[in-house]
């Protein structure tokens, strides 16, 4: 029930920063869905496999260069989806931004919630 609920707020969570920001697109909120599907696959898969092979850049960085990885996967997910376009690679950052810190107050919101049952 738990991730039924996160890939819903997920998806309202992507509508928002469709909203919030003009750089990302989205045209309905079945596209929400699927796109909140596919950037949660892409960061399943994919990017513990980034994060393994750029390990070294990360920490010259000092882990910045974890949201170039972030940006890269977001726009990768629109370039895979007809129903959610991001204009560009900054685009794709300020979106994975927005889109991350909602991510995070979805988690705590859950966290929350469903604790108390």
């Amino acid at each position: 029930m738990r991730i039924i609920i996160k890939w819903l707020l997920s998806a309202v969570a992507l509508l928002a920063v469709a909203y919030l920001y003009s750089g990302v697109q989205v045209s309905s909120f079945g596209s929400a869905l699927i796109a909140a599907a596919v950037i949660g696959l892409l960061n399943m898969i994919v990017r513990p496999v980034l994060v393994v092979l750029t390990l070294p850049v990360t920490i010259v960085t000092l882990g910045l260069f974890l949201f170039v990885i972030n940006a890269l996967l977001f726009w990768a997910a629109s370039g895979l989806l007809t129903g959610f376009h991001v204009s560009g690679f900054v685009a794709a950052l300020i979106g994975s931004l927005i889109y991350s810190l909602l991510g995070l107050v979805i988690e705590a919101a859950l966290g929350g919630l469903l604790s108390k049952r």
